[in-house]
């Protein structure tokens, strides 16, 4: 997201569309977004990957819709979609069920209505394609009979999803809460070679929407010149210090200990609802031994460059800060690995590209396998001396 005015797509409501092949999924989805966002056709399995817009949906706001492939499709190939609806589950925020209302409800319909309710997921059944019937049936409470040929019940369907959409809010702010209107916070932001051209990235940008939002008085400054900063400013003490975690060493050596500091990545993880398991996880880098494996995370996909911080940084960090031979593992965008038994610790970024129910998702995989999961910042703040400084100011920590 180049522009400060949109809404990211971590944080819009995901919508996602599911089913038998050619029950009309695709169709629907055009139907509701009012454009041709999917290929539809009379040939089974026309969609082959998860198709995905993020638009302005009235009457709910900013969401993603999400067309998924068949859900009985066959073959490898099958066998592959499948994989990739189930990928969509994970950062579903709310399923539309797309039955085929003159073939009936299948067993593969209820695979999914199960997957459904096993995750705890706000879920609508559409009997599509009824106008094909004679006599159209009273609908349930969480069913809606529509035909995407003739846009029979298209409005009304789209006032239902909005109804199961309402109060998707992240649990909690990003930094809003922390300080006062009038509060001056100081941004750190490194301007490397991995800062995005002409532009901040993602969490900087929420931050500073946060902290406007809330009256306060955001001051942004590279590391290099933040000890000029902050002495050209006293008397004036900043409420709060927010930097990259990639500089928090020399940036805590800097900011003196009376003054609140913290990360963009922390700040993230907590609005994503991950910082308590983070903070537990962290402990895990000190038990690490010669041999294991670490995966660290990301879930956006961008050319990694020279000093990445996935790639490098963090694992001449962990290597210097452990001082064991470990492995290190890599994953990026919305691929994450379903078996993670053989990971010592995984180390996701702060996920201001994924919704909350995607962080989630990933934060309980990792429980249910036993396998330690902690963020970037968190990870970056235990191996630099600074963890318990940098969460003390978040009230939902215990102290």
């Amino acid at each position: 997201m180049s522009s400060m005015n949109a809404t990211p797509s971590g944080e819009r409501l995901h919508i996602g569309f599911f089913g038998r092949r050619n029950a009309g999924k695709s169709s629907l989805v055009n139907a509701v977004t009012g454009q041709d966002l999917a290929v539809v056709s009379e040939t089974k399995g026309t969609t082959t990957d998860p198709v995905s817009k993020a638009m302005e949906l009235l009457p709910i706001g900013p969401v993603l819709v999400i067309d998924t492939p068949g859900f009985d499709d066959e073959g490898r190939l099958g066998e592959l979609r499948i994989r990739k609806t189930r990928e969509v589950l994970r950062r579903t925020d709310l399923a539309v069920l797309v039955v085929d209302a003159a073939a009936g409800f299948t067993e593969c319909d209820q695979q999914l209505l199960a997957l459904f309710e096993e995750r705890n997921l706000p879920h609508l059944t559409v009997w599509n394609k009824c106008d094909l019937l004679s006599v159209i049936p009273d609908a349930k409470k969480e069913e809606i009979y529509v035909s995407s040929l003739n846009q029979y019940h298209i409005f009304e369907l789209k006032e239902k999803i909005a109804e199961l959409g309402k109060g998707h809010e992240a649990a909690l702010p990003l930094v809003s809460d922390l300080v006062k209107p009038g509060d001056l916070v100081v941004l750190v932001i490194p301007i490397d070679k991995a800062a995005p051209k002409g532009r901040l990235i993602l969490p900087q940008q929420q931050v500073i929407r946060d902290l406007l939002d809330r009256g306060a008085v955001p001051l942004c400054v590279r590391e290099t010149e933040l000890r000029q900063t902050l002495e050209r400013l006293a008397p004036l003490r900043p409420a709060l210090v927010i930097t990259d975690s990639q500089v928090f060493r020399q940036v805590s050596e800097t900011v003196p200990a009376e003054i609140p500091l913290t990360s963009f990545s922390i700040l993230m993880a907590r609005h994503k609802g991950l910082l308590k398991e983070a903070v537990h996880g962290a402990s895990a880098l000190d038990t690490l031994k010669d041999g294991d494996t670490v995966l660290i995370s990301e879930g956006c996909t961008h050319h990694r460059q020279c000093g990445d911080i996935g790639s490098v940084k963090l694992p001449n960090l962990l290597q210097t800060y452990t001082g064991k031979a470990l492995k290190i593992a890599l994953s990026s965008g919305k691929t994450f690995p379903e078996e993670l038994s053989g990971y010592a610790l995984v180390i996701h970024c702060g996920g201001c590209m994924l919704n909350e129910r995607e962080v989630l998702s990933r934060m309980a995989l990792a429980q249910f396998q036993g396998v330690p999961i902690t963020n970037y910042g968190i990870a970056i703040a235990q191996m630099t001396g600074i963890l318990k400084r940098s969460i003390q100011m978040i009230p939902e920590i215990p102290k």
